[in-house]
Order: C-alpha cells, then sequence, then structure tokens
C-alpha cells in the first residue's frame, strides 16, 4: 500500500489494510469500523467479519430492490444474529478451562497462522499463553483479562527465538553512569513518584557569584541536597 505521502506499507492484515485505505462512502466506512472494532476486540478475524459483513450489505441491498421496508431487514439481521449465537454457543462452543494449556496454546497459534510469527507460532503461542494467564483476574464470577496489563517492548537484531516473556517490570532505560552495576541480584526497588532533582522556586530569584569559593559551596551544598535524597533511598532498604 502506498498513501498519499508516499509511505510504503506491506501488510497482510486486514484491519492495517483497510485503515490505510482513503474510503469516502459510508458503507465502506463501516467496513473500515468493523475491521478495526474485531481487530481491538478479538485481534484476529479482521477479513473474514468484513467479508461477512459485505454479503449481508450485498443481500440487504437485493432486498432493498424488492421493495423491502428497511426496519424489516434490520429486525431480520437481529433475529439471524441471535440464532447463530444460539447455535455457535449450543453446537460449537466448548468450555475451556484456564488449566488446559495444550488447548489454550492451539488457540493461541491458530490466531498466529495468519501472523508475520507465523512460522514459529508454537514458540509465540506458549508465550502469549503464559503472559495472559499471569494478568487474569476474576470480576463479577468470570474471568477478565486486560491486555493493556501486558507491556511488550521492542529491539533490532536478535532472531525471533529470543523473543521472551520477563515476570515483571521492564525499564527500558539506559545506565546514567557506567560505574553502576549491570546486574543486582534480590533487587529492593523502591517507586517514587516524583523526580530526584532539586525543584525551582516558585518565585524569580538570581544568585550573585563573585568568587570561585562561593561558586564550590553553591555546587557542594546542591550535591549534598542530592546526596540527601539518596541517602534517605538508601534508609529504607533499597538498593
Amino acid at each position: 500500500l502506498v498513501d498519499t505521502i508516499g509511505d510504503i506499507t506491506i501488510t497482510n492484515d486486514g484491519a492495517t489494510i483497510l485503515d490505510k485505505m482513503d474510503v469516502q462512502h459510508p458503507a465502506a466506512k463501516m467496513l473500515v469500523q468493523i475491521a478495526k472494532g474485531q481487530d481491538e476486540e478479538v485481534g484476529d478475524g479482521t477479513k473474514t467479519s468484513v467479508i461477512f459483513a459485505g454479503e449481508l450489505l450485498k443481500a440487504a441491498e437485493e432486498l432493498l430492490e424488492k421493495n423491502v421496508h428497511p426496519v424489516v431487514i434490520v429486525n431480520g439481521y437481529k433475529k439471524a444474529l441471535e440464532e447463530a449465537v444460539r447455535f455457535a454457543n449450543e453446537k460449537l462452543a466448548e468450555d475451556v478451562s484456564l488449566e488446559d494449556l495444550e488447548t489454550l496454546k492451539k488457540i493461541a497459534a491458530t490466531s498466529l497462522t495468519s501472523k508475520a510469527v507465523h512460522g514459529v507460532r508454537d514458540y509465540f503461542a506458549e508465550i502469549a499463553v503464559k503472559a495472559v494467564l499471569q494478568v487474569v483476574e476474576e470480576r463479577g464470577g468470570k474471568k477478565y483479562v486486560d491486555i493493556d496489563n501486558i507491556q511488550i517492548i521492542k529491539k533490532h537484531g536478535g532472531s525471533l527465538f529470543d523473543t521472551k516473556l520477563v515476570y515483571g517490570i521492564i525499564l527500558d532505560k539506559e545506565v546514567v553512569h557506567p560505574g553502576m552495576p549491570k546486574r543486582v541480584e534480590k533487587a529492593r526497588i523502591a517507586l517514587l513518584d516524583a523526580p530526584l532533582e532539586i525543584e525551582k522556586t516558585e518565585i524569580d530569584a538570581e544568585i550573585r557569584i563573585s568568587d570561585p569559593e562561593q561558586m564550590r559551596r553553591f555546587l557542594e551544598e546542591k550535591e549534598n541536597i542530592l546526596r540527601s535524597f539518596v541517602d534517605k533511598i538508601v534508609s529504607v532498604g533499597a538498593n
């Protein structure tokens, strides 16, 4: 796909394709919204949902040409939806336990079949299942998963098999000083909601320095204030 400014997108994802297209027709815009909704809620099946919607629109057009009232068509589609959901729940759907890891992996692998990682889908399916199980919550007697609780960090280089699941928090930052340790065992981490810096005063003020000794004392005091911040953190056991 080439957009209006010349940027090129190569993808087989239905939602991405429709999102990049410049559509004006109301029906076409509706199909784009269907694909986006499917992608956000399920993460797969965008092309299938658009094909189904297209066929429903085509059938509705034929009914309109036969002078069938739009309200009748809408009510008919609603009844058909109810019947389809009932049939799927009674005849097709199966309950899957969260302890049934093999079935969960197969479900995830099926979704990954049409993705760029389809060649290693089993490996990624296992990672995906483990990640989701870590954030499952019980709400009102039902299982709930907030996907926003799973963070994906991308790094250039390496192979797909270098992808791994981290049980914890990743802070994608560089060390501020080369002398800092690269690894800390049994780390005790302090979470701060304020920066470690000297706040500016609410009023404008000037400090006049007339000799090097005053500058030295000024910088020394600034360092002492920052050191006091660090000492307080160390005193509570953070390392």
